[in-house]
This record gives structure tokens, C-alpha cells and sequence, in this order.
């Protein structure tokens, strides 16, 4: 069960929170928690058992690991995994901003600016073509 836009689990009604200055006190071997995606994970259970190793997991401990972990390209069942390490979210006066792109704007990206290339370049094609015929 995720939140409505599919960004992970639920986060815990009302807390518990955590400064990003308490997350990073956690950042050994003995009590290893990281944030992703605005909450809190006490990910020291799972060290043993990470695929990727334990020095993954220590690298990323006491900050905020969203991109790396957005990065490696994570199965469906590692992120539902996440549920279980869930222990709170970042305090509100530390939450960066939402940065991430509408998908109204993608269209023209994905669409506008090939057509042109290809635009330009076909009429490149032909201004050269028909160049070297009148030579």
C-alpha cells in the first residue's frame, strides 16, 4: 500500500520525526539509517544482507541516499522491502523542495524538439543534394 502517486510506502501519520543532523549520527556499522525520498530508514538489519554488500548501504548512511538509490534501478520488491525499515520521516524544516518535472512538460521534449531536428536536418540534406547536382 503506497501513497497515491506511487512514491513508496506510506509514511507514519504524525511522525515520528528526524533532523537530517540525527540521521547523520547514525551512520556506522552499529546503527545505520539513511532517508530516501523524504523518510527515515534504520536499514542495520539488512546490512548482512544487502546484494549489493554492506559498504553500499555505509556509504549512503546518515544522509540522503534518493538518488543513489533511484540510480541503481531498484526491483519493485526492493522498494516494497523499504516498508519494513521505515522508522519516520525527515523533520519538516529540513524537506527539500519537490524538484521533480510535470509530465505535461516532457511532451514537447519528447516530441517537439526531435521533429525539428529532423526538420533541419532533412532540409540540410537537401540543400547539399541538390548543391552538388547543379555542379
Amino acid at each position: 500500500m503506497g501513497t497515491p502517486e506511487g512514491r513508496g510506502p506510506e509514511p507514519p501519520q504524525g511522525g515520528p520525526f528526524f533532523t537530517l543532523a540525527e540521521v547523520a549520527k547514525r551512520s556506522t556499522k552499529e546503527e545505520t539509517w539513511l532517508v530516501i525520498r523524504g523518510r527515515v530508514y534504520d536499514v542495520t538489519r539488512f546490512l548482512d544482507e544487502h546484494p549489493g554488500g554492506e559498504e553500499v548501504l555505509l556509504e549512503q548512511a546518515g544522509r540522503d541516499a534518493t538518488e543513489s538509490f533511484d540510480d541503481v534501478g531498484h526491483s519493485m520488491d526492493a522498494k516494497e522491502m523499504l516498508k519494513q525499515y521505515l522508522i519516520g520521516e525527515v523533520h519538516p524544516s529540513d524537506q527539500k523542495p519537490d524538484t521533480s518535472k510535470p509530465e505535461q512538460l516532457l511532451f514537447w521534449t519528447v516530441w517537439l524538439i526531435p521533429i525539428v531536428g529532423a526538420l533541419v536536418l532533412g532540409l540540410m540534406y537537401r540543400f547539399y543534394i541538390m548543391d552538388g547536382k547543379s555542379s
